[in-house]
């Protein structure tokens, strides 16, 4: 989908495929990770940089590996990469973590884990691969290198919205769709599902179930129900 409006009453979506009209529409659009925007990422991602460690944690058994980020996100899968690499690496901008204090405790408690505090990503370094990562002190601007095989990035996700050209959509102040329980939006007629939509927890159970309740509300909607 390249564009969504409103137009006399329906709504219009403009594919790379041509045009289509609905009364309806179910946004599941997802979220996309940010990216650390420094020198290397895009020449290595996939080729060392990940952005999910259960999809590609197996590939680095007994190697180093980085993960960026202090949030649920970041701690979790870095102790869920303890499993495979002989060290994890957590490198993160502030003195504390963001994260619940259950598994911050269980990091801190991990010996495969040693935190980089106060620092944050600069070069992603290798040849054809990862073979290490330059980090940058947020106290004096010192610099030192992280020998590491694997490089994995949790510091947020972007909504992927983009497309949708429909004013007065109520989103939250990171541009998260806002919908109520039954994932409509203030729009009429429009909902939103899955990791696009405001919410706690972005998970696959999470967006199965948002993705139920926004069909459902869709047919009782056109139904003239809701």
């Amino acid at each position: 989908v390249q564009r969504l409006t409103i137009e006399d009453g329906k709504f219009r979506i403009i594919t790379d495929e041509g045009e289509t009209s609905a009364r309806a529409v179910i946004i599941s659009s997802g979220a996309s990770p940010k990216l650390m925007n420094i020198e290397g990422e895009d020449k290595f991602i996939g080729k060392g940089i990940s952005f999910c460690a259960t999809c590609d944690g197996a590939l680095y058994k007994d190697k180093v590996v980085a993960v960026i980020g202090g949030g649920d996100a970041a701690v979790e899968e870095a102790l869920y990469l303890t499993k495979f690499a002989s060290k994890v690496f957590i490198v993160h901008r502030r003195d504390k973590l963001r994260a619940t204090k259950i598994l911050q405790e269980r990091a801190f408690n991990n010996p495969k884990i040693e935190f980089v505090w106060r620092h944050v990503p600069k070069k992603v370094l290798g040849e054809q691969v990862v073979e290490g990562l330059e980090v940058e002190s947020r106290v004096d601007g010192s610099t030192k290198v992280l020998n590491v095989s694997g490089i994995f990035v949790y510091i947020g996700l972007i909504p992927n919205t983009d497309f949708i050209a429909i004013d007065g959509l109520g989103r939250d102040d990171k541009g998260f769709i806002i919908t109520d329980a039954e994932m409509r939006t203030n729009i009429s007629g429009l909902f939103a599902a899955g990791d696009v939509r405001s919410k706690l927890l972005r998970q696959v159970s999470t967006a199965v179930g948002d993705g139920a309740n926004a069909a459902f509300a869709a047919e009782k909607y056109l139904h003239g129900e809701g």
